[in-house]
């Protein structure tokens, strides 16, 4: 091969690896696989953050009575229950409405368990508690669904805060305990049915 034909097959030789540099542009490719990576790990902690952190707060909450395995079974009979007021068992088929609803009367342990199961938490107060107590109480139920709040006349404490297997006993409104329960167990993880209805059911104590 003459000079002049090695030397034309080196051009050629060179301009295709400049065309074939300028047809994978790999610090473009780079630059945003790189940008895909952050956006994709920025979307998932935003995720992670915007969770319910029922777990750090219920591993907070002191003084909580926790029970697994209860019954779940429907029944129109009345139910004995080992707590009061009762945070899971055996049920009414009934739920009681619990889209934020304030009731002034005791209700039914059967109807308000069944509440429980689909991710309510029930706020009970013993009868007598300080109105401005009760009108704190009433601001943390009105408007938030999955939550109810009545009288409970055998209550041994001024509050309870119940969900499904959960519950806190409290001196006062204003105690802590009461936001992080809340947060934690409205329609918590340990709910067996969570976002199931909470209206269209029992309306009255």
């Amino acid at each position: 091969m003459s000079k002049s034909a090695r030397n034309q097959n080196a051009r050629k030789k060179a301009q295709k690896n400049v065309l074939t540099k300028r047809e994978i542009p790999w610090g473009v490719i780079g630059f945003f696989t790189v940008i895909g990576v952050v956006a994709f790990v920025a979307i998932g902690y935003a995720f992670m953050q915007s969770r319910p952190s029922s777990a750090d707060d219920s591993a907070s909450i002191s003084g909580m009575v926790t029970k697994d395995g209860l019954s779940r079974d429907h029944t129109t009979s009345a139910v004995r229950y080992d707590t009061a007021p009762p945070m899971g068992g055996a049920h009414d088929p009934t739920w009681q409405n619990c889209d934020g609803r304030v009731y002034d009367a005791p209700l039914r342990n059967e109807n308000a368990v069944h509440s429980l199961e689909h991710g309510a938490v029930w706020i009970a107060y013993r009868p007598g508690l300080a109105a401005a107590q009760l009108d704190a109480l009433k601001g943390k139920v009105n408007g938030t669904d999955y939550t109810f709040l009545s009288p409970y006349p055998s209550l041994d404490a001024p509050i309870a805060l119940s969900a499904w297997g959960r519950q806190v006993k409290v001196q006062d409104a204003s105690d802590a305990r009461v936001d992080q329960f809340l947060r934690a167990y409205v329609k918590g993880p340990q709910t067996p049915e969570p976002g199931a209805p909470c209206d269209g059911a029992k309306d009255t104590p």
